[in-house]
């Protein structure tokens, strides 16, 4: 009689593992899209992650009653984030750590090195074509780099640096925003050597001088930087040429009270993070602002205290299972908040069918 319930159990069991990891269907009935009707839906919120049982999964009662509780771990107060292939690198600097989540094997990693590479205040990163890992630590002064394996390579701009707040690899430089000394400062991807600082001015009424610069993106050989001192996102060639502007100070459609991250999608549109609107305002590459989306925080879709933006062109068929059967996903874009319950949450830019 005991091995008959046993194996009800046991058969039991593996039913309800079975639906519980083959069940993808999305809950289509609470959609958060911007803008809001009758405009065309160009925005869906798709997913949040908060914790680490929003990566790994959660059990149910049945498999807590067997199994137990999972073990969660929050993710603490993070600012930066990078895409790499299925995964994303994100900074906490509540922890001194990098959140590594693989959001398709369901994987999530607390890399905090020791030794040479200890971090001290990751405020971004980014991962470059080979895997490479580039973190700028505001207190350590420097950018701390590993390779693929996540082995420690080398300290870059130590004693050249006075706080790093962003960084990004593009073709044969490293781009540095040095917040503390106006400048976004450059070395060599190949030996790690200085070269030069953006832009090479002293005059504070140039339009080209930068105030705080700190966050920056390369796209198409243009570096957009936020200058926080003076609400612009300001460009550049890669020789430090400036280009213009975009924004103002203010509190209406296409200005700034406290821009931070940047990010540029295919056709060159220009998203920036504003934590003081709570929301991402989308320009096009003549300045234009296209949309914005998000919003002060009332439930999963929108931001709290926002910080960072990334765009995603290599995981669109992953998550195409959030996305409306209504809409067609053309890539994917992660906003980090350093408040609230969801850290990082992931929206999609859409097109109706």
């Amino acid at each position: 009689m005991k091995q008959k319930i046993e194996l009800c159990l046991t058969i039991l069991f593996s039913i309800v593992l079975l639906v519980s990891c083959t069940s993808t269907k999305t809950d289509m009935s609470n959609l958060v899209i911007f803008p809001a009707p009758p405009d065309t839906t160009r925005i869906q919120f798709l997913k949040a992650y908060g914790t680490s049982g929003d990566v790994t999964g959660y059990r149910n009662d049945f498999e807590r009653f067997f199994m137990g509780a999972e073990t969660v771990t929050p993710i603490g107060k993070p600012y930066g984030i990078a895409i790499a292939k299925d995964k994303f690198y994100l900074c906490d600097a509540e922890t001194k750590s990098i959140d590594i989540v693989n959001f398709i094997n369901k994987g999530f990693a607390i890399f905090k090195p020791t030794g040479f590479g200890e971090l001290r205040q990751p405020l971004n990163c980014f991962v470059d074509e080979s895997g490479y890992l580039f973190i700028a630590d505001a207190e350590r002064k420097d950018i701390v780099v590993f390779d693929k394996d996540l082995n420690f390579i080398k300290s870059v701009g130590a004693g050249f640096l006075q706080k790093p707040t962003d960084v990004c690899a593009y073709k044969d430089k490293i781009y540095v925003a040095d917040l503390k000394a106006g400048k976004i400062v450059t070395f060599s991807k190949s030996d790690y050597h200085l070269i030069d600082s953006i832009p090479n001015i002293s005059d504070a009424a140039d339009t080209a001088f930068l105030h705080q610069p700190t966050n920056l993106t390369v796209s198409n050989d243009i570096i957009y930087v936020t200058d926080f001192g003076e609400f612009h996102i300001k460009k550049y060639d890669l020789k430090g040429n400036f280009l213009g502007s975009i924004g103002s100070y203010g509190k209406a459609n296409g200005q700034f009270v406290r821009p931070k991250g940047v990010a540029v999608d295919e056709k060159q549109n220009l998203y920036v993070v504003d934590a003081g609107f709570e929301n991402v305002q989308i320009f096009a590459p003549d300045g234009k602002l296209l949309l914005f989306f998000g919003g002060t925080y009332k439930g999963p879709g929108y931001m709290y205290l926002p910080a960072k933006v990334a765009i995603d062109y290599q995981n669109i068929e992953y998550f195409s299972q959030f996305v409306d059967s209504s809409f067609n996903l053309k890539y994917v874009i992660f906003v980090t908040n350093q408040y609230g319950p969801d850290k990082v949450s992931v929206y999609g830019f859409v097109e109706p069918k």
